[in-house]
């Protein structure tokens, strides 16, 4: 936890909880508030709730899982059991309860493993699946996670890219090992596994490929562009998984990047359209003098 002064602190959520902020503003404030942590950055994080983009509660919802402070725990419950609140804040919600990984939380998230809402329904079996796994995970255990963030479940014990794509794209597989495939393709970090993951992207299920783009973008190898292009590009594609596409693009931030991203800021779809804008943002992040020389310092994780 950061510590910081409380009126600096109060000072970024109201940034975070300004309206008529730019989005990618209204992000770092977030993001900011994630990397304090502490009871007021979580005021600040659960009053941002109320507001009309989905996108931007989505991205609440993760920073509080990723944050891991129990004290989230009711903020969560709350929305995800808010039905008011749009299918990817839900999902978002219940990801992150699992990220948190409390036992408390096995009653709500199997309760909710059979709302009619197939997202949400389907993070729920995840993040149960890893909560439970958390308890009785074996002492040996070792997770090569070499990114930063808590994953919805823990890397498969195998490393044969043959056999984990089996496993990724067996629809009769459960959502939790193949999961379990993917972040351990994701944690080779080679164009061969990123290549296997991408064929992901045409799997059955909105979240399972929402999750596979997520992965390409911490993966940021190019070859994945054009998968990455063709999901984003299919308007008959569930509009999570066309976000993080975008998301994703916005990671590997190429010219071609940029310019398919620009090619939907305009998209009917606001999610789609406000996660290009973000994307964008990363693109010039990920280009600028500043990042090249935090990355060779190796102050930034992906």
């Amino acid at each position: 936890m950061v510590r910081i002064e409380e009126s600096k602190i109060k000072d970024i959520g109201r940034v975070l909880n300004d309206k008529d902020r730019p989005l990618k503003e209204r992000f770092r404030a977030l993001f900011t508030l994630k990397n304090i942590g502490g009871p007021n950055a979580l005021e600040s994080i659960e009053s941002c709730f109320t507001d009309d983009s989905a996108l931007l509660k989505h991205e609440l919802a993760y920073c509080l899982g990723q944050m891991q402070d129990k004290a989230a725990i009711p903020i969560l419950v709350k929305v995800l059991e808010d039905v008011q609140q749009e299918p990817m804040v839900r999902h978002e919600a219940a990801e992150a309860l699992g990220a948190i990984g409390s036992p408390e939380v096995e009653a709500v998230l199997t309760k909710y493993s059979t709302d009619p809402v197939v997202e949400v329904a389907e993070t729920c079996e995840i993040a149960l699946g890893r909560v439970r796994w958390l308890q009785n995970k074996e002492k040996d255990f070792v997770d090569n996670n070499p990114y930063a963030s808590v994953d919805p479940s823990p890397p498969a014990t195998s490393s044969d890219v043959g056999e984990l794509q089996r496993i990724l794209l067996d629809e009769s597989e459960s959502l939790f090992n193949r999961y379990r495939a993917m972040f351990s393709l994701r944690n080779m970090r080679t164009q061969e596994s990123a290549l296997a993951l991408a064929t992901g992207l045409k799997g059955r299920s909105a979240l399972f490929r929402h999750e596979v783009a997520f992965v390409l973008g911490q993966l940021q190898e190019e070859c994945s562009v054009p998968f990455l292009a063709e999901n984003l590009r299919d308007v008959t594609e569930n509009e999570m998984v066309r976000h993080e596409c975008a998301e994703a693009l916005g990671a590997i931030a190429t010219d071609e990047c940029t310019e398919i991203l620009r090619e939907y800021l305009q998209d009917v779809k606001r999610v789609v359209k406000e996660s290009c804008e973000v994307a964008l943002d990363m693109c010039e992040y990920e280009n600028s003098p500043e990042f090249q020389y935090a990355d060779t310092l190796g102050k930034v994780s992906h």
